[in-house]
């Protein structure tokens, strides 16, 4: 325990230094760079072996930041998975490793290409819009079981009413519910209010309040949920770099208490060195008498 202290210390330096961050995060970027130019088919025939090399180069690369970060935290393990990011890549870096990645070619450009995702914890805001997509995941659930209830009752109702005579847009209830799906965006509002007032001017009555709930109601609060989640993304990203700062400041209260310490044993050493100066002094002229 005593030999992993100090090695976890120096890796966290490494890991927490600002140099750190910016070289994994050109990395990345360089990376993402490689797979675009793989894509042009002239350019990977010419360079492959080249490629191939750059590919293993990166590859080493992330390797050896995936060690340190774990290294870091070698006197507290749990702390490192507690981390998604630390989980996610050290997942992508085992697949990368298996077997079936190796000899597909499609998982392992999509592996690739997840690497080029971890860009994504470098760049703060960016992981804050991450992590709030997450925790909206619930709310846009229970936004689309309401949605499509809504469309599949405005979608039997237009069929009921406008199949015979528009059998294009409300022949099925297949028709009814794309014919509503793209009404919900708004596009085509125009035409399709002016093709259901040829049929029955009632019909406004359909569109208006189809759109009423469609496109403002649901819409809303499905903006609602995303603020919402914005805000608890923001809380969660608050508290995770506050532990940090705690840490900080608790080592510099620590080495501030150590200082002191120090200081109180150099004043009672003076102090101790005073006092057997001055009974020395005492002591010289009672040897002369």
């Amino acid at each position: 325990m005593n030999k992993v202290g100090p090695l976890a210390r120096r890796c966290r330096r490494i890991t927490d230094a600002a140099w750190f961050s910016t070289l994994a995060f050109v990395l990345i970027l360089a990376n993402a760079a490689v797979l675009g130019l793989e894509t042009y088919a002239g350019f990977k025939a010419r360079y492959d072996a080249q490629l191939t090399v750059v590919e293993d180069v990166f590859l080493a690369a992330f390797a050896a930041e995936t060690v340190l970060r774990a290294l870091s935290h070698a006197d507290r393990p749990r702390a490192y998975f507690r981390d998604p990011w630390n989980v996610f890549d050290l997942g992508v870096l085992l697949l990368a490793g298996l077997p079936f990645a190796q000899q597909n070619a499609t998982a392992l450009r999509l592996l690739r290409l997840a690497r080029v995702l971890r860009a994504a914890r470098f760049l703060p805001q960016l992981r804050v819009i991450i992590v709030a997509v997450g925790k909206s995941l619930p709310g846009t659930v229970s936004f689309l079981l309401v949605g499509t209830l809504l469309l599949y009752v405005y979608a039997m109702v237009g069929w009921v009413f406008f199949a015979d005579d528009d059998p294009q847009h409300y022949g099925s209830i297949g028709r009814a519910a794309l014919t509503l799906f793209l009404l919900m965006t708004l596009d085509g509002l125009g035409d399709a209010v002016r093709g259901g007032l040829e049929i029955s001017r009632w019909s406004i009555v359909y569109f208006a309040s189809y759109v009423l709930l469609a496109s403002f109601v649901l819409v809303n609060l499905l903006i609602g949920v995303v603020i919402q989640s914005l805000e608890e993304a923001h809380r969660a990203e608050a508290r995770r770099e506050r532990p940090a700062a705690d840490t900080d400041a608790e080592r510099l209260r620590d080495r501030i208490a150590t200082a002191r310490a120090a200081l109180d044993d150099l004043e009672e050493g003076l102090a101790e060195l005073e006092r057997e100066t001055a009974g020395g002094r005492q002591e010289r002229p009672r040897v002369r008498a």
